[in-house]
């Protein structure tokens, strides 16, 4: 079963599958001018913190919850039930999360495809089709439409592939390449007049906000969710992984990769947003706070890159690479949980479960894009502040309260053979079972 499902191949290529999948959108845009927000690095810290003592034992249940059952969400959580009532719950939890992360992906495909036009805009304007880059850079219906579905068509044609061939293939090609260009534009932007006050803005701490009940949840919820927990995607990737593999750390690893790269992120948005207001670009809202999410994408930054002549072109060029690859790696994983349910439950072909799910959500996006204004902020708020946080907290009850805790711990020492006695496992059980929860319904009833 398992060579029919597929595997990753190497390390390597399951760690730039799931850091890809952790990073998205939201880590480029919303990590840095959230901690610019609530005190610079005191964010930071907490960041750190709650990332490796809370999101990590959540991100473990899922990885060791898909590797013991190596399946699909749904059947993976109802091979762990142990009677009737909590199966019945494994089937809700599991249709609900692939619910839910169809409508991630349906607006997250609108928002890629912005991106997608931002990348063109510069070729267009190296080739003097000034028009084509306007029309690019204005927000139209026709415009989103064409470009979300275009960025659906990749992401059902690199899923059409398999776990192999597709999945870790193009993450192993596109992870590395998000490093390069992130480590490449942050070198250039810290040359540039206005950085180093951005730079202290992200990094300088006010210690006064450290214990800000607001503060905290905030860099819980971004802890939690920046590692795409409560969807179903790491439980997916972890079944791809080899018995021989060591889950806490690997696990670790995917935390670390997806914690640098957020932090990496936020040393380039955050001196840029300084460098775009020495040059007389706004970067602050109407409510007087830090320009963040799809405006700081679409809006602040093409406004410095135009003010800096030729090289804002192949700046622009390359920030928006960086962007459309961290959607790609995010989308990829969110289209893999209903196409895995669908190919393992009902044995349809892959390509054909992939192009039917996928057009069925590209479906979903054009509806949000013609209907916007009503339905753009009403799917992000339910999708991810309403389902996902809830969908996180049963995932941990399932683990903590369901699974029997000497089948987890076997599915542990398979690739960790002294696992008993290492620090982790003295420590997770007690975190997935009686904090995590209660953090979790922290930040979703704040």
């Amino acid at each position: 079963m398992a060579a029919a499902r597929g595997e990753f191949s190497s390390r390597f290529g399951f760690l730039m599958a799931a850091s890809g999948s952790a990073v998205g959108l939201g880590n480029i845009w919303g990590f840095p001018t959230n901690t610019a927000s609530n005190g610079g690095a005191a964010f930071l810290i907490a960041y750190l913190v709650l990332t490796f003592l809370l999101a990590y034992p959540a991100l473990m249940a899922e990885l060791i919850i898909g590797r013991h059952a190596k399946s699909n969400t749904l059947t993976a959580l109802k091979y762990i039930s142990s009677g009737k009532k909590s199966r019945l719950l494994a089937v809700a939890l599991g249709f609900a999360g692939m619910i839910t992360v169809s409508f991630i992906l349906s607006f997250y495909a609108i928002v890629s495809g912005w991106f997608v036009a931002y990348f063109f805009d510069p070729i267009a304007r190296l080739l003097g089709m000034d028009g084509v880059a306007q029309w690019l850079t204005t927000d139209t219906v026709t415009r989103n439409s064409i470009f979300l579905i275009g960025f659906m068509i990749l992401t059902i044609y690199i899923i059409s592939a398999g776990v192999k061939n597709g999945i870790e293939k193009w993450a192993s090609r596109l992870m590395p390449s998000l490093i390069i260009i992130l480590l490449l534009l942050i070198v250039y932007v810290m040359t540039l007049a206005g950085a180093m006050d951005g730079l202290r803005a992200y990094l300088v701490p006010d210690w006064s906000r450290i214990t800000e009940p607001q503060l905290l949840v905030d860099a819980m919820g971004q802890a939690f969710f920046s590692l795409s927990l409560g969807v179903g995607t790491m439980l997916v990737y972890g079944s791809y992984i080899r018995k021989e593999e060591n889950l806490p750390l690997v696990g670790s690893m995917v935390a670390l990769l997806d914690v640098g790269i957020a932090v990496l992120a936020g040393m380039l948005i955050m001196p840029a947003m300084y460098v775009a207001l020495a040059n007389g670009v706004e970067i602050y809202d109407a409510a007087g706070g830090l320009i963040a999410g799809p405006g700081l994408i679409v809006s602040v930054l093409p406004s410095l890159f135009s003010n800096m002549g030729f090289m804002g072109i192949i700046v622009a060029l390359a920030f928006f690479s960086l962007m459309t690859i961290a959607s790609v790696t995010s989308s990829i994983s969110m289209l893999e949980v209903p196409v895995s349910y669908t190919v393992e439950n009902h044995g349809v072909e892959r390509h054909k479960a992939a192009i039917v799910i996928g057009s069925l959500i590209a479906i979903i996006s054009l509806i949000i894009t013609f209907n916007f204004d009503p339905l753009f902020d009403l799917v992000v708020t339910y999708a991810t502040e309403v389902s996902q946080p809830l969908l996180g907290f049963f995932f941990c009850i399932f683990i903590g309260w369901i699974w029997s805790r000497n089948d987890i711990l076997l599915e542990i020492k398979q690739g960790c053979p002294d696992a008993e006695s290492g620090l982790f496992w003295k420590i997770w059980p007690f975190y997935v079972k009686f904090i995590c929860p209660v953090a979790i319904l922290v930040v979703y009833f704040q």
